[in-house]
């Protein structure tokens, strides 16, 4: 069994999934507006799967996404890590609940995950692909020092740019 890291940053606790998360994966999921760059909105059993997806790809990899929990609430607001999808390349990833938004949680949790990545993961290279329409993602990768360093078809048919993000200095 794989054991998975806490991070923390000021404002944030980058935790395990687990079904205590469930119902933020709930309101996200099943919010049409909230989930349309992540394939959503989906039924809640598909979400379920979703989080338990989340969850073994620890299991499976050694790596996977974390839940954003904000420190002065408790409130889970949302995941970011890392996910390998089948015959997808790993990427970094996140969501974030709408109230979650606009308050730089995405790249606070980003950037630790990304440390972590490079420091206790020993990834070679830290890569995120997005739709081409997510101008909000593209806008977060380049703002992480991201830059595109290919593109390429995914197994959806859907062509996306990839991104790779160096380590921090």
């Amino acid at each position: 069994m794989t054991t998975i890291t806490t991070l923390e940053t000021e404002r944030l606790k980058l935790i395990a999934p687990t079904t205590d998360c469930l119902n933020a994966y709930l309101q996200f999921y099943t919010d049409a507006d909230a989930s349309k760059m992540y394939g959503g909105p989906i039924e809640p059993a598909q979400v379920l799967a979703r989080l338990k997806a989340d969850l073994g790809c620890w299991y499976l990899y050694g790596f996977g996404v974390w839940v954003v929990q904000e420190k002065a609430t408790g409130k889970y607001i949302g995941t970011c890590g890392f996910w390998r999808g089948y015959n997808w390349p790993t990427e970094l990833t996140w969501w974030l609940l709408p109230e979650g938004r606009g308050k730089g949680y995405a790249i606070e949790a980003s950037e630790a995950a990304i440390k972590h990545a490079y420091d206790e993961l020993n990834f070679e290279h830290v890569q995120t692909y997005m739709n081409d329409d997510n101008a909000p993602a593209r806008a977060l990768v380049e703002r992480l020092g991201g830059v595109k360093t290919d593109r390429m078809c995914f197994p959806d048919g859907l062509y996306r740019d990839i991104y790779t993000i160096n380590a921090p200095q």
